[in-house]
């Protein structure tokens, strides 16, 4: 019996009338799919590959086995969906385009910029500030290195960290996310003035997380990391990545609607380099489009990570900024909302450049049929 079903666009497009009209708006975004992959699974395995246009798939999702039809036309019903701005204090975040979220380290050991902003909210503010006149939508403010290896942090130690920070960017009339898996951080740094929960254990770490963001009704960001416990990198074991990570963000989500959270406020993210081989991260930002399918707003968080150093000649963190532009440039075109940035300025300067090429796309009338 066929008991699972996904929906990947393989064919995009910049425009519409490139493909005649017969595109979907991807997500709300900027970008067409014309072409989509029907995979059905049993037990695990790919038994059937079909593939469709926007004006042949309802026949084809109309056929399927009665036990995946249903699901199927949700994950249809999610790629077409349109997503609501954020509104994040006096900050409206739109995400019908990609937005950039600049990130601020407060840790001492963090794999990228370890030590540069703690116990210097001086340092901490300038970073801040020029990473929003640069054009980050949000700042992304975080106490605990989530590297291979790195040593628990103590609650208390996280609360010192974050929220000076957090209050200084509220300060500035920045939006804030904070990047936690521990509800008195949460409960904390939102009273100081973040409007985001970005936890990298998808609320898993502590259970009275879920009932503290629910009651707050704040938009969260949930990650696959396939770990329990403080080991977020361990359990890396797939059948196939890009479907077991895509089945265990949905369950994630549906986990955190059964607790009360409102949909429109959970956004996904599938966790590049959390317990992921070189080969997995690649297969995951190739199927990005796939993650729609899901219905919410995504995050890529895919900067000066460790996939870039393997792909060029073990780069270290802070010369891997070509392969952060070109991969958060392949999130944009997978139509990823959200992207999270260590160099604010120079991938605020790739996503103008791409938006540019978008606008010119579907102001080309020469791609139309003639009449």
């Amino acid at each position: 019996m066929i008991n699972q079903v996904y929906i990947r666009p393989t064919g995009l497009s910049d425009s519409p009338q490139s493909e005649h009209g017969n595109a979907l708006r991807l997500a709300g975004g900027l970008v067409y799919a014309h072409r989509f992959a029907i995979i059905l699974r049993q037990d695990g395995r790919v038994v059937e590959r079909r593939l469709a246009s926007p004006d042949t798939i309802g026949d084809i999702l109309s056929a399927l086995p009665e036990d995946i039809c249903e699901d199927a036309a949700a994950q249809w019903a999610g790629l077409k969906a349109d997503h609501q701005p954020l509104q994040l204090g006096e900050r409206t975040i739109r995400l019908d385009q990609p937005q950039i979220m600049g990130i601020l380290n407060v840790t001492p050991d963090s794999f990228s910029d370890g030590g540069e902003f703690l116990d210097n909210p001086e340092a901490g503010r300038a970073h801040a500030s020029a990473m929003l006149e640069a054009g980050a939508a949000l700042v992304d403010v975080g106490g605990e290195s989530t590297r291979p290896g790195a040593p628990a942090t103590w609650e208390g130690d996280e609360l010192k960290r974050v929220l000076p920070a957090v209050e200084y960017c509220a300060g500035m009339g920045a939006a804030i996310s904070v990047d936690t898996r521990r509800p008195a951080v949460m409960e904390a740094a939102l009273e100081a003035g973040a409007h985001i929960i970005n936890d990298v254990s998808a609320l898993r770490h502590d259970p009275r997380s879920l009932e503290l963001v629910a009651a707050r009704g704040c938009p969260v960001i949930l990650m696959h990391a396939p770990g329990d416990g403080e080991d977020l990198h361990g359990n890396a074991e797939y059948r196939d990545v890009v479907f077991d990570v895509f089945d265990w963000l949905k369950s994630s989500r549906d986990r955190a609607m059964a607790a009360g959270l409102d949909r429109s406020n959970i956004i996904l993210d599938p966790g590049i380099g959390f317990g992921k081989s070189l080969a997995d991260n690649l297969a995951l930002i190739n199927a990005l489009p796939m993650f729609h399918a899901l219905g919410q707003p995504l995050v890529l968080g895919a900067s000066r990570k460790r996939m870039i150093g393997a792909l060029s000649n073990e780069a270290p963190s802070d010369r891997r900024l070509g392969g952060s532009v070109a991969l958060t440039v392949a999130g944009m075109d997978a139509g990823v909302q959200l992207h999270r940035a260590h160099d604010v300025a120079a991938i605020v300067q790739a996503r103008n450049v791409w938006r540019g090429l978008r606008d010119a796309a579907l102001t080309d009338f020469s791609q139309m049929p003639a009449e």
